[in-house]
């Protein structure tokens, strides 16, 4: 009888472990942004690998907020959650924290302004098997980063926009969270 190769046989649980341990990325960031920082999962088209960060619009303290290439120094976009207080807080700029500020926005709906722990607009689920972050007033509303990437100098940057979490690619909405040591 010829020989055939052999099938590689999976149990059932551990293929059901490795798809629920994380979420599916077509490309992961090779990120170099120093912890605290809040990135995409998915690297999409960020033409240095670097991912996709939370970043204050322009340079340094802005009250608006938007996705950008993760900066390899850190700073403006390095943003870490509070669980307790549901909020995305930023670490360049103690005190502040994303807050949905212009929900009639399409393009800037996201300020970063005085945290606040009892504002609506600042409160944000972590979903930690979607990687999603809802909206705590609106459950079906998600953080998302817009579909386009466009060019920032040497980076590249998108809109931070809040989108139907069950109308959206998961690309735009899943979140990594990684803390600080």
């Amino acid at each position: 009888m010829p020989s055939s190769p052999k099938a590689l046989i999976v149990p059932m649980g551990l293929l059901a472990f490795a798809f629920a341990c994380g979420p599916a990325l077509a490309d992961a960031p090779t990120l170099k942004t120093p912890a605290p920082v809040i990135y995409l999962a998915d690297n999409l088209d960020e033409k240095d690998g670097l991912g996709w960060c939370i970043d204050t619009l322009g340079r340094g303290f802005s009250e608006q907020l938007q996705v950008h290439s993760c900066k390899p120094q850190g700073g403006d976009v390095q943003f870490r959650y509070d669980a307790d207080t549901l909020q995305i807080v930023s670490v360049a700029f103690p005190g502040k924290c994303a807050t949905l500020s212009d929900p009639a926005s399409e393009t800037v709906p996201f300020g970063l302004l005085d945290c606040a722990s009892n504002t609506a607009a600042q409160r944000f689920v972590r979903d930690p098997e979607t990687f999603q972050f809802r909206l705590e007033s609106d459950e079906a509303l998600c953080l998302a980063a817009g579909r386009n990437g466009r060019s920032a100098g040497p980076f590249m940057s998108r809109d931070l926009i809040l989108a139907p979490c069950a109308q959206t690619d998961n690309a735009l909405l899943q979140w990594i969270v990684k803390e600080g040591t």
